[in-house]
């Protein structure tokens, strides 16, 4: 086995992609993270809730506090007879590592690694603190992850000025997008009630598909806002849709729909529950919803932590990044409401969650020293 405290990006990235870490399992991950920062004076604290791992890895007791944030838990394979290498034996073909988690997000905890290391050897006494904050349950519900280990920091006393999360937020080419933000996400299972009955009967039933589908146009023609200079207007998708017997002559009795709203700063949570009921209520549906918030939007707008991560890249990539809230939520959405400053800056997204997923090792190397290059304009 590589030698941790010496290893490269790309070794411990590669240390870290073998490992099957399906959430919401971490299959040794931190582990090997804790081996690797512990002989350059990181500190770990483990906040484990059921089966979820959680490790809080600081270096210093000064303020500011500079956070690392990401996850060792990854997506299932899918098929692997899909996948041209095995998932889980991370190969390097035309210059391109292969392996679940590689773009997301594993190589982006190995950048934290090298340059956290890199940094302390070559500043010993910042002007501040380090940690890094990790979890296994992102991919999952994100129910034991970082949500309750805030919670436990918060009541420790930790307090975070600046939070950069290793998410894959690229787009074309390493850096060319930052994440300052991210849209609140609201999700509803919704059951309509009718009368199960015969095709040929039906007006001795009451089909819930036929009500439902007037009252579902509407919902997805409802123009909910016009954005903003940071986020794109609120969007409604409908995600399933279950009903019937499996018989083609019964009519029946009920409909299952999920939907999903990815809501920018214009609206608040409970304005479109009451935007959703009175459109369901104006078709005399018979109708339970319940309601989960994944999360609410938030926006990171200037200040040091973007200021450093656009000349880190300048220095280090010659890239001048654009500055977006685009994509689906992160773990980020459970520092912002602290007052931290939160980005999202990681590898390209473009085969996250894909069969032969994977990162250029060239990137890796970039991105580890970017990272090192935040922590100088921050830190140093």
């Amino acid at each position: 086995m590589t030698d941790l405290c010496e290893a490269t990006p790309l070794q411990l990235a590669i240390e870290l992609i073998q490992r099957e870490s399906v959430t919401p399992h971490d299959a040794g991950c931190m582990e090997s993270i804790v081996g690797h920062l512990k002989p350059s004076g990181f500190k770990p604290t483990w906040l484990d809730f059921e089966d979820t791992r959680n490790l809080w890895l600081k270096y210093g007791d000064s303020q500011p506090l500079f956070v690392f944030l990401g996850h060792t838990d990854v997506v299932p394979t899918g098929p692997v007879d899909d996948w041209n290498t095995p998932p889980f034996e991370p190969a390097i073909i035309d210059g391109y590592l292969y392996g679940r988690g590689a773009a997301d997000m594993k190589s982006s905890i190995a950048a934290f690694q090298w340059a956290s290391r890199q940094f302390v050897a070559e500043c010993p006494q910042p002007k501040g603190s380090i940690a890094l904050l990790l979890t296994s349950d992102e991919e999952g519900l994100a129910t034991n992850g970082i949500v309750k280990a805030v919670e436990v920091l918060n009541q420790q006393g930790e307090t975070m000025q600046w939070c950069l999360v290793g998410e894959p937020s690229s787009t074309d080419h390493l850096g060319d997008v930052i994440k300052v933000g991210r849209r609140g996400s609201l999700c509803a299972s919704m059951t309509v009630h009718g009368v199960q009955g015969h095709v040929a009967y039906p007006h001795l039933a009451d089909n819930p598909i036929h009500s439902l589908a007037p009252a579902l146009a509407e919902l997805v023609a409802e123009q909910w806002d016009n954005g903003n200079d940071y986020f794109p207007p609120t969007s409604l998708q409908v995600s399933n849709i279950n009903s019937g017997t499996g018989a083609e002559n019964v009519i029946p009795g009920e409909v299952n729909v999920q939907f999903n709203l990815r809501f920018s700063t214009e609206l608040t949570p409970d304005q479109i529950k009451q935007r959703v009921h009175r459109i369901l209520e104006r078709h005399n549906l018979n109708y339970d919803i319940q309601w989960r918030l994944s999360g609410n939007p938030f926006l990171t707008n200037g200040g040091e932590l973007v200021k450093a991560a656009q000349t880190a890249l300048q220095k280090v990539a010659g890239r001048s990044p654009e500055l977006s809230t685009a994509g689906g939520t992160s773990d980020g959405r459970f520092i912002a409401p602290l007052g931290v400053q939160v980005i999202e800056l990681g590898p390209l997204n473009t085969t996250i969650h894909k069969v032969n997923e994977c990162v250029l090792v060239d990137d890796l190397e970039v991105l580890a020293k970017v990272y090192l290059q935040v922590l100088r304009e921050l830190l140093g």
